[in-house]
């Protein structure tokens, strides 16, 4: 290990959970969706994380059609006493069929996932399992039922669940204890504050935050995200980076190029920042996944839990989600948000 890098704090992912780094690694980047990569560099970038106390590292059975899971076993089997592995299912993707597109959260598709994701990773148990996406088709108690048996089977450690509202969430808290719940969170996504991070603070569940950085947007590197993303980049299907949304999106950022300035730090690392302290302000544990190609830029996302930022910064900061152009996703339905709006108010 080098002793040039200072490792981040622990703390414990939920309660009862893993003790893991206080930022995790979102691994989808490193080998899909964000166009070509350098193997040699994602490679190095993972180790890169582990010398600096990054410990929890996440992917998904629907990353490259299972290839994100296959690309980090050798990295898994190196360091398997170092790191909490997660992965998800939910998306059901087929091989002969790209274009094929379901979720699915019955028991039998489950079970089916749990193995798939097993055999790619080459290992005995997933430290923590997530369910990727809800299928309201499917009683919940159902799906995190069978979550369950994979738990007590000794397939799955631990359970978690991404994009879910809080009233799901105590639903499924009271079948099994759930370690963690993920989804996006950041200065430019807070709608999970509407019911999500309540609900996971009242019970012990950590709050796994992905894409702190806006996919990107937050670092300041866009202002035509049309003409600067390449071809294989599936950003260019996303709201906030069509059309005029990306050039307004990054006229928001002057607040935070502003405190960055007074802190001789990165636009990112004050999101991030941002984003580690939403801990302090609501009450449970945070451990943001941000992801990356690069070792320089792993190194600077680590550095960002050692910023806090005052009360007067964290005001400059509070009305941009607000101002933000553009959804998420095209598609809003698969979120806590677009279910909420949906239905009848989950609180």
């Amino acid at each position: 290990m080098s002793n040039a890098i200072e490792q981040i704090s622990k703390v414990e992912l939920g309660t009862g959970g893993p003790l893991v780094g206080v930022q995790g690694f979102g691994a989808m980047g490193i080998s899909a969706a964000y166009g070509a990569t350098d193997d040699a560099a994602a490679r190095d970038t993972l180790e890169a994380a582990v010398e600096a106390g990054v410990t929890l590292v996440d992917t998904a059975d629907m990353y490259g059609m299972g290839a994100n899971e296959e690309f980090l076993a050798p990295f898994v089997a190196a360091h398997r006493d170092e790191i909490t592995l997660a992965t998800k299912f939910a998306f059901e993707f087929r091989a002969d069929d790209p274009g094929h597109r379901a979720i699915r959260n019955d028991p039998a598709y489950i079970r089916q996932a749990v193995e798939a994701s097993l055999r790619r990773l080459d290992v005995e148990v997933i430290d923590l399992y997530y369910m990727h996406r809800r299928d309201p088709d499917v009683p919940l108690a159902e799906s995190v039922g069978t979550m369950a048996e994979l738990v007590r089977e000794g397939k799955v450690k631990h359970l978690g669940l991404s994009e879910v509202t809080g009233a799901e969430l105590r639903e499924a808290h009271a079948v099994h204890p759930i370690a963690a719940l993920q989804s996006e969170w950041s200065v430019f996504s807070r709608d999970v504050e509407h019911s999500a991070v309540g609900a996971a603070a009242e019970l012990g569940v950590a709050f796994v935050p992905y894409s702190p950085l806006g996919r990107g947007l937050l670092t300041g590197t866009f202002t035509e995200a049309g003409k600067e993303l390449s071809g294989g980049d599936f950003r260019q299907l996303l709201p906030r980076f069509t059309g005029d949304n990306a050039k307004a999106n990054a006229a928001l950022l002057a607040p935070l190029h502003r405190i960055a300035a007074d802190h001789g730090a990165t636009t990112a690392q004050i999101a991030l920042a941002w984003v580690q302290q939403r801990a302090q302000v609501h009450g449970l544990t945070v451990v943001p996944i941000p992801g990356t190609r690069k070792r320089s830029r792993l190194l600077e996302n680590t550095a960002a839990t050692r910023i806090t930022l005052s009360a007067e910064e964290l005001a400059l900061l509070e009305p941009i989600a607000g101002q933000v152009a553009g959804d998420r996703y095209s598609d809003m339905s698969l979120t806590s948000i677009g279910r909420e709006a949906q239905g009848p108010a989950s609180e």
